[in-house]
């Protein structure tokens, strides 16, 4: 991955100065975030002096010292602010309160344990002041995942992008430049139910693309389980496309047809052959067959309304318990 430093007297003039909202959810990281912004602030000190950062984390209901870690830093430095929400809503609905509450001309979100480099920032600017309104980064590889979490998340972009109707690109988290246009637009989206990768793919918006090798976690432990991780995979999946109901259509089309056919076998076999005594191996094969089938089709309708259910009800994605703004965006 190469590194340079951004020109921004030359993109955007000495009279005009852009700023940056680094948009970081947080859920008990107290072991990650002193380390966390002292990388932050070396690597964005070397972008130039017309570029303006701000950092807003979202503390997602953390229940260790996340927040008072957080205040004694924004007591000492300008460009940092909280936001604290009533409990934990999940990361999609931390990061859509760090949308709404940014700031900048653009926003960059990011996780605060380092995975996610702030070194590649510098190329991400680059390409914004270049005119990209939204720059994705791509992991290289996934060298520090086991070989499971590596099947899992193939497998996973492998079937949304074959079922959604806007594919999102492979190997893109949430970490992403998104300009001030493509944010406005985000935050329009009202559902309750939010994947923000897919969002993102939504909106559209021309994307350039940066690729980084994805390092170790430096400090503490990750919160994402295999069953949250599943969870996820659902809401992306059911948030995303109606592709599964409509495969469950041809299904029965095709279940019908094929009854159909195989009762006029019988029919005919009756009047030709007399009546047939059947076997009850067979009988209770195809009930169990079908039965499953109903069921597991069942359970896919029952995925979609409830999150119909969610829709309707319009609670609020999040609730914000207090929030600590930031008083300028210089770092």
């Amino acid at each position: 991955m190469k590194h340079f430093k951004v020109d921004s007297k030359a993109s955007v003039g000495l009279q005009d100065t852009r700023s940056i909202t680094l948009i970081v959810p947080i859920y008990n990281e107290e072991a990650s975030i002193p380390t966390f912004l002292d990388k932050v602030t070396s690597v964005l000190g070397e972008v130039g002096p017309d570029i303006c950062f701000d950092v807003l984390f979202v503390n997602d209901g953390s229940r260790d010292t996340t927040e008072q870690l957080i205040l004694t830093a924004a007591a000492e430095r300008d460009n940092i602010g909280l936001i604290n929400l009533s409990r934990n809503f999940g990361k999609e609905a931390a990061l859509f309160a760090g949308l709404r509450n940014a700031k900048g001309d653009a926003v960059i979100p990011l996780d605060v344990d380092l995975q996610d480099p702030p070194a590649v920032i510098i190329e991400m600017i680059a390409l914004w002041l270049d005119g990209a309104k939204v720059v994705n980064a791509r992991r290289a590889r996934r060298d520090n995942d086991t070989w499971l979490k590596k099947q899992t998340a193939n497998a996973f972009y492998r079937i949304f992008n074959a079922l959604a109707e806007h594919p999102i690109p492979r190997g893109v988290g949430d970490f992403r430049l998104l300009d001030r246009e493509v944010v406005n637009a985000i935050c329009q989206l009202g559902e309750r139910s939010r994947f923000n990768k897919a969002l993102f793919s939504w909106v559209g918006f021309e994307a350039e693309e940066v690729i980084y090798d994805r390092p170790a976690r430096t400090a503490g432990e990750t919160c994402w389980s295999y069953w949250k991780l599943w969870k996820l995979a659902l809401d992306g999946i059911f948030a995303s496309s109606t592709i599964p109901l409509r495969i469950w259509t041809y299904i029965g089309m095709l279940m019908a047809f094929t009854s159909l056919a195989y009762s006029g076998f019988i029919f005919t076999r009756t009047l030709l052959f007399g009546v047939d005594v059947p076997g009850y191996a067979s009988t209770i094969m195809l009930i169990l067959v079908f039965g499953g089938i109903n069921m597991f089709a069942l359970g896919i309708i029952g995925e979609y309304v409830g999150r119909i259910y969610t829709e309707v009800r319009q609670r609020p994605v999040y609730i914000v318990r207090s929030q600590h703004l930031a008083k300028n965006t210089e770092i």
